[in-house]
């Protein structure tokens, strides 16, 4: 079987296998749990609202009666809900096999986190960040452990701000998007680097899901960007949720997927199609940009990674 045969239908059992998926209600997050959820995976569903968290539940359930859920809160932009929510689950869980950093916001009008930064990159960034190294014990004794970190096509187009990081002097909504989606991709890729050099059996992957049409588009953009990418896109061009999902799945599960490869849609301009190896734009991979980023990261939300090697 290649790359471009694989469909959801290729995923093996996940019983007794523990995923979290952060944006877990809607969107691609609920296609991925829902395929896991069909696999026997207990998913961890983080949501920052618990009712559609418990109604995406409920769907699930009514079609597959079995499923192992759970819901818990978490809003990403607020680091101290990171915080609270990484301490619950290491109260009632003693392993983690797979984080999906799945969650994010798209091109909002400028607006600030609890802790006082722009509030793409708090929330698509630094609180995965944080969420990730707060649980990363718990991953390094899982069973074939991965944190998947969705990113996009756009940090291609991206920047990191690191003199304007919060958009204070010239904000641009897609800018700062394609900002956050880019501090995704170093952090996927630095993240590869610090667990490979530290031995340790944490895979960090990296996957987008091309154009899909999901609530990202619809509920969070200003009017402009809902109008080109939500009413106008999203119906002409945008493949499904299930579709879309189908990179991050495959990089969460495939046993044949390595440390540090990034996952895309297989078809023109990896918009679409069944999921491949796909390239990372070279800014991501720059050794320079990834240690400051790493340590302007840490200096933010307070949260250092211990790298455990295994004994």
């Amino acid at each position: 079987m290649t790359q471009q045969q694989w469909t959801t239908d290729h995923i093996s059992d996940q019983s007794d296998r523990v995923f979290l998926v952060t944006g877990a209600n809607s969107g691609l997050g609920l296609a991925t749990t829902r395929a896991l959820a069909r696999r026997g995976a207990h998913v961890i569903l983080a949501v920052r609202d618990e009712d559609k968290g418990h109604r995406a539940v409920a769907g699930i359930s009514a079609e597959q009666p079995d499923a192992k859920l759970e819901v818990r809160h978490l809003d990403l932009a607020d680091l101290d809900s990171v915080h609270a929510f990484a301490d619950g689950v290491r109260a009632d869980h003693s392993r983690l096999d797979v984080l999906v950093n799945n969650a994010g916001v798209m091109a909002p009008p400028r607006s600030l986190s609890a802790q006082g930064h722009e509030l793409q990159f708090a929330a698509n960034h630094l609180g995965h960040f944080a969420l990730t190294g707060l649980l990363l014990d718990l991953l390094a004794v899982g069973s074939e452990p991965r944190v998947v970190t969705v990113s996009s096509v756009n940090h291609r187009q991206g920047r990191l701000f690191f003199d304007d990081l919060h958009g204070e002097r010239g904000y641009k909504p897609m800018a700062y998007y394609n900002q956050s989606k880019l501090a995704n991709a170093v952090f996927g890729h630095q993240l590869h680097l610090r667990l490979t050099e530290a031995g340790s059996p944490v895979r960090s992957v990296l996957a987008h899901p091309g154009y899909t049409a999901t609530n990202l588009q619809l509920n969070g953009p200003v009017a402009l960007w809902r109008v080109v990418f939500g009413h106008i896109g999203n119906p002409l061009f945008a493949q499904r949720p299930a579709d879309g999902a189908r990179s991050q799945l495959y990089a969460a599960t495939d046993p044949e997927v390595r440390g540090g490869e990034f996952i895309g849609p297989g078809g023109p301009a990896e918009l679409r199609g069944a999921p491949k190896r796909v390239e990372l734009a070279p800014g991501a991979t720059d050794a320079g940009t990834g240690r400051r980023l790493w340590e302007l990261s840490e200096r933010l939300t307070g949260v250092r990674f211990v790298f455990r090697t295994p004994v």
